[in-house]
């Protein structure tokens, strides 16, 4: 069906975004774009959320979106059970002292506050995802569960979808400026547009078993870890507390590579199997359901097909340890918020809509070879990386959750030679690297600097410094329809911030107090300058022009 007869079918819906697919990362694009006021649909062929403990270690920049988005307080409070939980634990079984704890705290020391107004937080995908869908709903979602998508085309102008309700039969023509394919690792969008896939492919394969014990909490005892590795030979598996008291998860190893099929696992097998592994040959266990899963490291090779994207699992595809792939797709969709409703409002042009695959492509082709990394290191059950692959052990997590870079992208003077994922961390503001958190007084209120950025461009420049940078903005605001907000940092009666204790915002942000910086919407660093110009609202419209494609 052609756009202009679809217009005339009284059974067409007419929306900006159209997103297939929802869970984490359907829904998190949902709550970025509604809270930039972009209309939009989700459709997700499942009735519900997901049912299944999965997926639950929200890193501290993943934690930072959803501050932002206010969606925090809520997230925390449905991850309370598990609030105590840090360390992972690898040993032969739980009985007996032997084994290590490979970390026995996520932030030992309480030295992550220096970085970020957020921290990590261990919440499983049943608990998260209805969280989320509450908060879309309340920013006004478009939210169809049990709605499958039949067909797509994909034109100059927009995209044409057919999608059908599972519970009526009734079939909807959508009409989209731009489709968001967040449809899973097997992702039917991305097979329809022929996207190909870079990487080595399948990693290893674990079925999902969830069970009830109430004398395995005794045998646990005080050890609160996230992920206990067991690791018998004859009986390896990785143990998840869902509650510290009675449910749990098993992950135990499966190989269909062998023939092994998903009936072998009976509940006889599987009792037995965590019976060993926990090292209690009586110990109760009530098998409640089972789900099988398999690892990948897979990178598509294209995030944009004209006016449709990828984000999540449809993107990527990597190893489970350390909880990348959820946050990556979530960090995904966060950066592409921004600019679909740049676009759409009409403050940017269609180029910036390619700087999305330029920055989140790198990103996880980066991190999934870190997970890979981190799964040989951890000796996940299942995993037999090849000789020499495991790559020693992976320290430095903070550079894949916070440090990781957009060498390439809409950033002007970003460090073209950077790796994606430094070595070491730094948080300092060059360019195409996520914004420094400072602690400021705005308006009496204690706030991030990280706080400010979601709904507009933020500049940063010194109170009373020379070179005029905020008048220049204000200036420049007021004859451009792009939103750019202007703040003076430091001491004194013009100062709109003013930083906690001795905190120098500009060291802080690698410039000089005459200098400026200009954030973008998602708290990354476009630019900056290390002092005044000639003529600063020239030189940032000439910023902006090459950010945005238009001004």
């Amino acid at each position: 069906m052609n756009q202009e007869a679809a217009q005339a079918d009284p059974t067409t819906h007419r929306v900006p975004v159209l997103i297939v697919g929802g869970s984490l990362v359907g829904l998190s694009t949902s709550v970025f774009l509604g809270r930039l006021g972009v209309p939009h649909t989700l459709v997700e062929r499942h009735a519900g959320t997901s049912i299944h403990p999965r997926g639950r270690g929200n890193n501290v920049r993943t934690m930072e979106l959803f501050r932002t988005a206010g969606v925090e307080p809520m997230i925390r409070q449905a991850a309370a059970t598990l609030a105590g939980n840090h360390g992972i634990l690898q040993t032969p079984t739980l009985v007996g002292e032997a084994g290590e704890w490979l970390f026995k705290e996520i932030d030992e020391g309480g030295g992550l506050a220096r970085f970020s107004p957020s921290s990590w937080c261990l919440c499983s995908q049943n608990d998260l995802e209805p969280v989320l869908l509450d908060h879309a709903g309340r920013l006004g979602g478009d939210l169809r569960y049990a709605t499958e998508l039949l067909s797509f085309e994909s034109g100059p102008s927009g995209v044409t979808a057919i999608v059908k309700s599972r519970e009526t039969g009734e079939h909807t023509t959508v009409l989209a400026d731009y489709l968001v394919a967040a449809d899973g690792p097997r992702s039917p969008v991305r097979e329809q547009l022929g996207i190909g896939q870079s990487g080595p492919g399948e990693l290893f394969s674990n079925v999902s078993i969830t069970f009830r014990s109430r004398r395995l909490a005794d045998v646990v005892g005080e050890r609160r870890f996230i992920v206990c590795y067991l690791t018998d030979p004859a009986a390896d598996g990785a143990l998840l507390p869902v509650d510290n008291r009675e449910n749990w998860v098993f992950h135990a190893p499966w190989h269909p590579e062998r023939g092994e099929t998903l009936e072998e696992f009976t509940d006889e097998r599987c009792v037995e199997h965590i019976r060993r592994a926990v090292g209690v040959a009586d110990l109760d266990v009530q098998i409640t359901g089972r789900a099988p899963w398999h690892a990948a490291q897979r990178v598509a090779r294209s995030y944009r097909s004209g006016r449709v994207f990828l984000a999540g699992d449809s993107a990527h595809e990597m190893s489970p340890t350390g909880a990348f792939g959820s946050n990556t797709g979530i960090q995904d969709a966060h950066n592409l918020a921004w600019k679909l409703a740049a676009v759409l409002d009409g403050w940017a042009g269609e180029s910036l809509l390619d700087s999305y695959d330029a920055e989140r492509r790198p990103v996880a082709e980066a991190t999934s070879a870190r997970a890979a990394a981190r799964s040989a290191e951890h000796s996940h059950p299942g995993y037999a990386p090849a000789p020499g692959a495991g790559g020693g052990p992976q320290r430095g997590i903070l550079n894949v959750a916070l440090g990781y870079r957009y060498p390439h992208g809409a950033v002007v003077g970003a460090d073209p030679t950077t790796p994606v994922v430094p070595d070491r961390l730094d948080l300092s503001g060059a360019p195409g690297s996520r914004a420094p958190h400072l602690a400021v007084r705005h308006r009496g209120e204690r706030i991030s600097t990280l706080d400010l950025y979601e709904r507009s461009l933020v500049l940063l420049s010194g109170a009373g410094a020379a070179g005029d940078w905020h008048e220049a903005a204000v200036r420049l605001a007021g004859r451009t329809s792009v939103p750019l907000t202007s703040y003076r940092v430091g001491e004194g009666p013009d100062a709109e911030l003013v930083p906690e204790g001795d905190a120098n915002w500009a060291a802080a942000h690698g410039t000089t107090p005459e200098g400026a910086v200009l954030v973008r919407p998602d708290g990354f660093v476009a630019w900056r300058s290390q002092g005044p110009v000639p003529d600063a609202e020239s030189a940032l419209r000439e910023v902006l022009s090459t950010l945005l494609g238009s001004v």
